[in-house]
């Protein structure tokens, strides 16, 4: 930092606001799931397949079309998703719906929409 201005210029915590950080903050635990949420997140197929899902629920086929990207590789994606609980699927016959895992994720990605938007 050259101007110094982004960092205090002694070292004087307060203990009030610390304490408080303390007592609300997550445990490790969560921080690293957090963590490993926004790292699925930081990637742009993956993000386009949830914006996708968070508008209409749609098949590999569907996904596939969308985004330009092989049947291989968007299941990959997906499965990548579905371990992370941020999407699942439902066998309709032959095929497999994938929506979003529930109104957690769709309100994530809709508020990282605003958010990107609000720039």
């Amino acid at each position: 930092m050259a101007s110094g201005q982004e960092c205090c210029e002694t070292h004087s915590p307060h203990p009030d606001a610390i304490n408080k950080v303390r007592e609300e903050m997550c445990d490790k635990k969560t921080i690293s799931e957090l963590a490993q949420t926004f790292s699925l997140l930081g990637d742009p197929v993956r993000v386009g397949i949830l914006h996708a899902l968070s508008i209409e629920n749609l098949c590999v086929c569907d996904i596939s079309e969308l985004l330009g990207m092989s049947h291989s590789a968007v299941s990959h994606q997906l499965r990548l998703l579905r371990t992370a609980k941020m999407v699942k699927y439902e066998k309709i016959g032959r095929k497999a719906l994938y929506s979003l895992d529930d109104e957690h994720v769709e309100t994530l990605i809709k508020k990282a929409i605003e958010h990107a938007g609000h720039r």
